[in-house]
């Protein structure tokens, strides 16, 4: 666009875009959070027809080929030098370390268990965050995010019976992992298109996923049903590429700390997806427990840094 152009477009657009982009951020973050809901019960599906190891390195190949096939379809460049190691670290963290370790954790323990590595992810995002990136936030946003994350672990220990299982050292591993991989990415995000930050963090993992998978298989036994197949391509399409790449771009346009609060819903809704895909029962402590997540994403949206 010339100089010119620029200089005539109308005032209003710069008036009303920063209040529409900030809305359609968290839209597409809140989509995100919809999507990752349901990552575990589609994980526990998969486990019924695939092994763990066999599980997270073929939904990484097929991820990785939905999105290097947009990429060359749109022949994107490759990424900059300098942002490589941004890169390296959201596919450790995002592609790698937490689909792993979570699916490890979830072949003993439930989904309602595995989602307080959720409840927490969000509280540990937002400091990674300002740890990374200097983000500074009021004392509300804080005291708003600490009361979520509280509600939401208190809500899941109490659904899983209050004991801790052998799993908790895969998911506290995975929570942090994940937690990296998320900032990093937010902040990439601003630099480039969040579905390309994604995209070659994907690509980025086949030269591991491709030998892991063909090892994977080979030892592990494979039962194809509809439920592990369709399981399989959630974690494949949804989660690991189309809800990361809305997330992305969510948490670019509002920032990383308060699109982070937005996932105070995310074990709530995993709980949801349990009762009606898994046949799990809630307690009737849910409704008290989701009115209290709530409030507090409702406090952590409106908080100024």
């Amino acid at each position: 666009m010339s100089t010119q152009s620029s200089a005539t477009a109308p005032s209003a657009i710069a008036v009303t875009t920063p209040g529409k982009r900030r809305g359609f951020g968290t839209a597409l973050a809140a989509l995100g959070v919809a999507s990752f809901s349901l990552t575990f019960p589609a994980t526990a599906w998969g486990l019924e027809g695939f092994g763990p190891w066999s599980l997270v390195a073929v939904r990484s190949v097929l991820a990785a080929v939905i999105a290097g096939g947009a990429l060359l379809a749109l022949r994107v460049p490759l990424p900059a030098r300098p942002h490589r190691p941004g890169l390296a670290v959201v596919a450790a963290g995002v592609v790698i370390g937490f689909p792993l370790l979570t699916t490890l954790a979830l072949r003993t323990s439930t989904t309602a268990h595995a989602a307080v590595v959720v409840g927490l992810l969000p509280l540990t995002t937002a400091l990674l965050s300002a740890l990374r990136t200097g983000t500074r936030s009021s004392r509300a946003f804080w005291a708003a995010a600490l009361a979520g994350a509280a509600a939401v672990v208190a809500f899941t220990v109490q659904q899983s019976g209050g004991a801790l299982t052998a799993a908790d050292g895969y998911l506290f591993a995975a929570l942090l992992v994940c937690a990296a991989g998320y900032t990093e990415g937010g902040r990439l995000a601003r630099i480039m298109p969040g579905w390309q930050v994604i995209g070659w963090a994907l690509v980025l993992c086949l030269p591991v996923a491709v030998p892991g998978a063909a090892l994977a298989l080979a030892y592990e036994p494979v039962h194809l049903g509809w439920h592990s197949v369709a399981g399989l391509l959630w974690v494949a399409a949804g989660s690991q590429f189309l809800g990361l790449v809305v997330w992305y771009r969510g948490m670019a346009t509002v920032g990383i700390p308060k699109a982070s609060q937005l996932q105070l819903a995310q074990p709530l809704l995993t709980l949801v997806w349990s009762v009606l895909l898994l046949g799990e029962h809630l307690t009737p402590a849910a409704p008290l427990t989701a009115a209290a997540v709530l409030v507090c994403i409702a406090v952590t949206q409106r908080a100024r840094g």
